[in-house]
């Protein structure tokens, strides 16, 4: 097939191509109903006339957070009209105006001038706005710790959650969201003093959740008898190893348009194939990248070890000597580095000091990793 056929075929294999874009929200969300539960607890003063429940939603990338949040606002401003959901993404917005932009836009369907208009004057128009309307707000924030990185956190937790004070009947809260479960925010006596949050965890999907899941949005993006079930398995087995279920859907979505591209009407194992040779390294270099520096030393001398797996006792004496960290924080990074999938820690005999884990890396501890 030529690259005019490629471009111009007008049949597909493809029912919704929109199914295996990464902010696709299913209208069948599955597997996080106690964490979606949890944070409905947390809206739920704010429609009774209260203040909402701030929240820190902890989990992995790839873990339903925001997809989950997402559609809990969508619920909340189908049913009430007292509470205001806006959702933002701290990765784009990190400045006291950017986040605040956003605000105004989701209140008043447009966004303020970027020039000539006071802060003072915006944020003024939102607090009236919310207090004139007796409407409550809740504001989430994704990928927060970006805002800590910038050092913008304290003044708009500070402007959002006690705007009370300057403006009556205001009733505000955030939904603070962190795929760093490692980062450790930290916040001024004046802003932690309100905000008080309750914790949501998102843990990694199981492996059946991952076949489900990837089934349901091959349902969903294919027509009938594109993917077969085998293959699907074999998609969820690499997406549990990788423990991330964007790598899954993404290979659905390469495993497609290979198969288009040579005018197949089914997706054949050799396309898959082609799929993880295009794919796998690039997630896992995506994934390595996002690690810390001492997170990334502490792969290195798991990469490095020669022989047969160690124990932790092990690789922490070899940690120690490169960072001079306690073993508290080497234990945090262990636990992280397994949340992330990259590593496994089973127990297994009697150590030195109780019950030994062995440290078990799951990639290649060849050169080019």
């Amino acid at each position: 097939m030529g690259i005019d056929d490629i471009l111009l075929h007008d049949e597909t294999i493809f029912r919704n191509l929109h199914a295996f874009d990464s902010d696709y929200i299913p209208e069948n969300f599955k597997y996080r109903d106690s964490q979606m539960e949890a944070l409905a607890v947390c809206i739920r003063p704010a429609l009774m006339g209260g203040r909402p429940i701030n929240a820190v939603v902890l989990g992995a990338c790839a873990t339903g957070k925001t997809t989950a949040i997402r559609k809990l606002f969508e619920m909340v401003e189908a049913n009430s009209e007292k509470v205001i959901c806006s959702y933002i993404n701290c990765q784009l917005h990190t400045t006291r105006f950017g986040i605040f932009s956003q605000i105004y836009y989701k209140i008043f369907g447009y966004y303020p001038p970027e020039t000539g208009v006071p802060f003072s004057r915006i944020y003024h128009d939102i607090m009236h706005k919310l207090s004139t309307e007796d409407k409550a707000l809740i504001v989430a924030l994704d990928d927060v710790n970006h805002l800590f990185h910038d050092r913008n956190a304290n003044r708009i937790f500070y402007d959002i959650l006690r705007a009370h004070e300057a403006f009556d009947n205001v009733r505000t809260g955030i939904f603070a969201i962190l795929s760093d479960i490692e980062f450790r925010y930290a916040l001024d006596k004046n802003v932690n003093s309100v905000f008080i949050p309750q914790e949501v965890i998102f843990q990694p999907y199981n492996y059946d959740e991952i076949y489900n899941i990837l089934k349901d949005r091959a349902k969903i993006g294919f027509y009938n008898g594109v993917i077969s079930d085998e293959l699907i398995e074999e998609i969820s087995d690499l997406t549990f190893r990788t423990g991330d279920l964007r790598y899954g859907i993404n290979l659905l979505r390469v495993c497609g348009n290979l198969a288009e591209a040579e005018a197949s009407p089914r997706i054949k194992k050799a396309h898959l194939k082609e799929a993880i040779k295009d794919t796998t390294y690039t997630n896992f270099k995506d994934t390595i990248k996002n690690l810390s520096k001492n997170e990334k030393e502490l792969l290195k001398i798991i990469r490095d070890a020669k022989g047969e797996n160690q124990t932790a006792g092990q690789v922490y004496d070899k940690f120690k000597k490169k960072t001079g960290l306690s073993y508290s924080s080497f234990n945090r990074i262990l636990e992280k580095l397994e949340f992330l999938r990259l590593i496994d820690t089973p127990f297994t005999g009697k150590g030195k000091r109780g019950n030994a884990r062995l440290i078990i890396p799951r990639f290649n501890k060849g050169p080019d990793r």
